[in-house]
């Protein structure tokens, strides 16, 4: 379909005739600018016969050409409706100190937890297609790193530069529970779900996890709990050269809130048992929201401005023609 995008513009239509009805004609000799080489061709005086006879159709045509131009006149393709399902999934990751031990076999090599984390959970960011996800980075606190988006490539990056020790060396899971709530809160119509991932057991923070853990409960949103850690530690740790086997995590606490927000816990000893998050979040039925539709759009002001310029362009170069011949 075609249309102007500003059709008001055509008011301008009869601007040159109102000029030329408001405005007088000055004669050739009360002109007081004079151009040389105007007047070498004798131009000045065909630009004065052409103000005494009015305005030609060839000036109406190109004042024409340029008013549509400014009308902006577009080409508006059929519409298009986008697929608007999905899940909100807001990912919360431990950056405490522990989280630099070493005992995650990971491509035939030993890694740091977060090393292993960031490289599946990319993985699995880049699947979530057609799903919201947010990122909360935490340890002493918490903070919310990326707001809940589609757009994943920015939320897997902003993982990918997440360092430990961040926000602290301490584990505030609580708090990190408190804030995905909180982002959830006016998300109503959706799939509400908080994946917390973590290798420790609470240490620090102003919210207690049971009251994180009511909250959420209250808002109906579902949290799946993963425990970082080998149960075979190797015993190096950056922030902890003694170590921080798996034994410190509080598993009690992460199946708790997994099974009393009606989510599941997972121990991930290894990349296959991280990866199970997988399959168990593509069964969650996504919640259809409104149809969104867009109608791709075509600019076309190009062809009227060009045109008119090469009139232009053909009428000066014809006049000059004239005028060059007439003084030879």
């Amino acid at each position: 379909m075609f249309e102007f995008s500003w059709p008001w513009l055509f008011v301008l239509l009869p601007l040159p005739w109102l000029l030329r009805l408001f405005k007088p004609v000055h004669s050739e000799g009360n002109t007081r600018l004079r151009i040389p080489s105007f007047a070498k061709h004798n131009l000045g005086a065909q630009v004065v016969q052409q103000q005494a006879r009015g305005i030609s159709i060839f000036e109406w045509l190109v004042w024409l050409l340029l008013v549509i131009a400014l009308a902006n006149p577009t080409w508006l393709d059929e519409p298009i409706t986008l697929p608007n399902e999905g899940r909100d999934i807001m990912l919360a990751v431990d950056l405490s100190g522990s989280m630099t031990e070493q005992d995650m076999a990971y491509q035939g090599q030993y890694v740091d937890r977060l090393t292993m984390v960031k490289a599946v959970l990319s993985d699995f960011i880049e699947q979530r297609q057609g799903d919201r996800l947010g990122l909360i980075l935490f340890g002493d606190t918490a903070f919310l790193q990326t707001p809940l988006t589609r757009d994943v490539k920015t939320v897997s990056q902003m993982l990918s530069e997440a360092q430990i020790g961040l926000v602290g060396r301490a584990t505030a899971i609580g708090d990190a529970l408190g804030l995905s709530v909180k982002r959830f809160a006016s998300k109503d119509e959706s799939n509400r779900i908080v994946v917390l991932l973590t290798d420790g057991q609470n240490t620090a923070g102003n919210l207690d996890p049971e009251e994180a853990l009511l909250l959420a409960r209250e808002e109906g949103i579902k949290v799946y709990t993963i425990g970082v850690g080998s149960d075979n530690p190797r015993g190096f740790s950056l922030f902890n050269m003694g170590g921080m086997s798996g034994g410190s995590l509080d598993e009690t606490l992460l199946k708790r809130i997994a099974e009393q927000t009606g989510g599941l816990y997972f121990r991930a000893k290894d990349v296959a048992g991280l990866q199970q998050i997988y399959q168990e979040l593509d069964k969650l039925e996504p919640i259809s929201a409104d149809e969104q539709t867009f109608r791709p759009q075509s600019a076309l002001f190009y062809f009227p401005l060009l045109i008119a310029l090469t009139l232009i362009g053909l009428r000066v170069m014809f006049i000059s023609a004239k005028a060059l011949r007439q003084e030879a």
